[in-house]
């Protein structure tokens, strides 16, 4: 921890309270610059177990502020966590068809497509979500967030893999 008694930015002396911050602490700001700042300044580094529990909670149907409350890290920690485990995945995870004759893949290749509406912030403000699902193995193959219009369904037909797009049964 570390107690400054100068502005981080310009160094001067001269600085006011100014409220408290998300977790209570007390906020300065400098009369030179106008930064703001917290006099005692505390970085938290989240321990490997900790990360690994956080993991384990991901998988479970907890929300994550309710993880955020469990764990003691902030949401703005966790969804960068989440972020950086998304980049790690190796790439062959992303979507990957039925590798096998095109006899077979004609029979066996079905995609269901819907679109769900739902609003942003109030009613007058709709958005559309549209998604394409393979029928057998449940895996979304792609998505699109748009409004109802003929449009954003061909920007949804676009994202359709190809393979899918030829010989699919939708």
């Amino acid at each position: 921890m570390s107690i400054r008694d100068a502005c981080p930015e310009c160094g001067s002396g001269r600085f006011k309270k100014n409220g408290h911050i998300h977790n209570g602490k007390q906020n300065h700001q400098c009369k030179a610059c106008g930064r703001q700042f917290v006099s005692d300044a505390t970085k938290r580094v989240i321990d490997e177990e900790d990360r690994r529990l956080v993991e384990r909670l991901l998988c479970e149907k907890i929300s994550l502020h309710g993880i955020c409350r469990a764990v003691g890290v902030s949401i703005r920690w966790l969804m960068d966590f989440i972020v950086a485990c998304f980049a790690a995945l190796p790439e062959h995870l992303h979507v990957q068809p039925v590798a096998s004759s095109r006899k077979v893949l004609l029979g066996c290749l079905e995609v269901e497509a819907d679109a769900l509406w739902s609003f942003v912030q109030k009613k007058t403000n709709p958005n559309w979500v549209w998604i394409a699902m393979d029928k057998q193995t449940r895996q979304i193959i792609a998505f699109h967030v748009g409004d109802r219009s003929g449009d954003s369904a061909q920007q949804l037909w676009a994202q359709i893999p190809v393979v899918y797009r030829e010989r699919a049964v939708f």
